[in-house]
């Protein structure tokens, strides 16, 4: 996408849209003029008699769009509303980015016929732009504002209509945002920190659609291994280490947890394994992605309505994918070490039995008492594959209990770990980038729930009672006394309707936390 520094003065600038964020009882003729003494008079006091006549008064995301006829060099100015200067922060600019993408992906196209539908036989492409202006405060910084500006306006230009039966007039307007808008900043800021700023955001925005793209994949496309061709090519394109292990290299290593989830499917698992490595890093993190590409629940089948979004549940492994790409584009200084274990979990003639037992990778034996606690299982392979790899800490993610949307609703992934250090900057990372989480305990009590009579521990704990802690806590029996923090983004991975910068289906949840914890190395 075209992302550039705004030169020209706001009276001589060249654009389709100009957007002025206004503080509450703020007068939006006076901030243009003390902007630029260029403006026709005129021109300010009508602007401001339409906006009031539209009842604007500033109100936090409240906005009005007014067309200019003629009298300013852009075509259309939208006021928007921040609220008081001292409640400004970044995710009234979030909220900002998100609504200005969806206002300029519903304006018609230009260069079509009127009343057709097609367009002019020989007319020329148009490139349309929008300026944003940045404004600085004491509690937020212009950088900061272009961050998360920027970042939700990429994301609320996502859309995935590959399978949508089109006329040939409809695809220019479903085309993505970013070749059809060229974006501007108004903003104080340096060349070099705006340039920065700019390609963290575009390349983190950019990298969860990628995510949400794997995740609307159908599960018949979206297999494991499209998922590992997705990693090849990321490490081809990034300069990545990577590595792909089929049943039979993962059999010889001993993964009897992450087999067996995967012998009911006809679909070859895959454990993708992507390393990023910086010459003088003092650790590797950890990265383990849950890749169940579709979920049944096995011979403990899920019930159809509940099975319906179940490709939705390698949100982990396309997040952890991802987040891997970030890192290669932005080569943090920090070694980054990824294990994503890809399957389905489906109900065919050689499924795991609930009763059954399972070797894992470091030896412990699991009675499995629910095929539909999957996850877990597969994880605590990846888990043991990560440590034996040499990382120093671990992150693991992973759409992993229904307890967790029960406690949580969609609005807060749960995170719990043996690091209260790392959980208190994974937290802010989300904070600042709009992802919640609310943290659930691991009391030494649930582990009395995993306890089986024929085997080391049994895969799911006390029924209907501390679901996502007693997951928790069966991952961390295979996290080996290293630093590590889990998070069950099962509520926050899939929405049902636009919220926010992000539209219905799957979110890719934790990309721009697990990127800005890595970058803050």
């Amino acid at each position: 996408m075209k992302v550039h520094l705004e030169g020209l003065s706001l009276s001589h600038l060249d654009a389709d849209v100009l957007v002025l964020p206004v503080y509450a009882q703020e007068d939006p003729a006076k901030l243009l003029a003390s902007l630029d003494k260029g403006f026709d008079k005129a021109a300010l006091a009508a602007w401001k008699t339409a906006a009031q006549e539209e009842g604007f008064s500033g109100k936090s995301g409240q906005q009005v769009w007014l067309p200019t006829y003629g009298v300013a060099p852009f075509k259309k100015i939208c006021f928007y509303g921040l609220g008081k200067e001292a409640d400004v922060n970044a995710a009234i600019y979030r909220k900002l980015g998100a609504q200005v993408s969806r206002r300029l992906a519903a304006t018609p196209t230009p260069n079509v016929a009127a009343g057709t539908g097609s367009k002019k036989k020989g007319s020329a492409e148009k490139e349309r732009s929008v300026c944003i202006c940045l404004r600085d405060t004491k509690k937020l910084s212009e950088e900061m504002a272009l961050e998360a500006a920027l970042e939700c306006f990429v994301l609320a230009s996502f859309s995935f209509l590959r399978y949508k039966t089109q006329a040939q007039d409809e695809s220019r307007r479903n085309e993505p945002m970013s070749k059809r808008w060229t974006l501007s900043f108004k903003s104080g800021l340096s060349k070099a920190k705006f340039d920065a700023t700019v390609k963290r955001a575009l390349t983190i925005s950019q990298s969860t659609n990628l995510a949400r793209e794997l995740i609307a994949e159908p599960p018949v496309y979206m297999t494991p291994t499209r998922l590992a061709h997705e990693a090849r090519r990321i490490a081809k394109e990034y300069g990545l280490d990577v590595k792909v292990l089929d049943a039979a290299q993962a059999e010889k290593l001993g993964m009897g947890a992450f087999l067996g989830v995967a012998r009911g499917a006809k679909e070859e698992p895959r454990l993708i394994v992507l390393k990023y490595n910086y010459s003088r890093s003092k650790k590797t993190i950890g990265l383990i992605g849950k890749g169940i590409t579709f979920d049944s629940g096995g011979l403990s089948l899920k019930p159809a309505q509940s099975m319906e979004h179940m490709k939705y549940d390698m949100s982990g492994a396309a997040s952890v994918l991802a987040t891997m790409q970030v890192v290669g584009a932005l080569k943090p200084k920090v070694s980054v070490l990824a294990v994503v274990a890809a399957t389905e979990n489906m109900p065919g003639d050689n499924a795991l039995h609930p009763g059954d037992v399972l070797k894992s990778m470091n030896g412990k034996t699991i009675e499995v008492n629910n095929t539909d606690a999957e996850g877990r299982l597969i994880l605590a392979d990846a888990i043991t594959y990560a440590i034996k790899e040499g990382v120093d800490e671990l992150i693991d993610i992973a759409t992993l209990t229904g307890a967790v949307v029960t406690a949580l609703g969609r609005v807060a992934a749960g995170i719990m770990g043996s690091s209260p250090q790392m959980i208190a900057a994974l937290m802010e990372s989300g904070k600042s980038c709009g992802e919640q989480f609310w943290q659930l305990p691991l009391f030494d009590e649930y582990k009395e729930g995993l306890k089986s009579d024929i085997a080391d521990l049994k895969n799911a704990g006390s029924r209907g009672e501390a679901g996502s802690s007693s997951a928790g806590m069966f991952i961390k029996e295979f996290t080996e006394n290293l630093p590590w923090v889990h998070m069950d983004v099962a509520g926050v991975s899939w929405l049902d309707r636009d919220k926010d910068e992000l539209n219905k289906g799957g979110t890719a949840f934790g990309v721009r936390t697990m990127s800005r914890y890595i970058l803050s190395h």
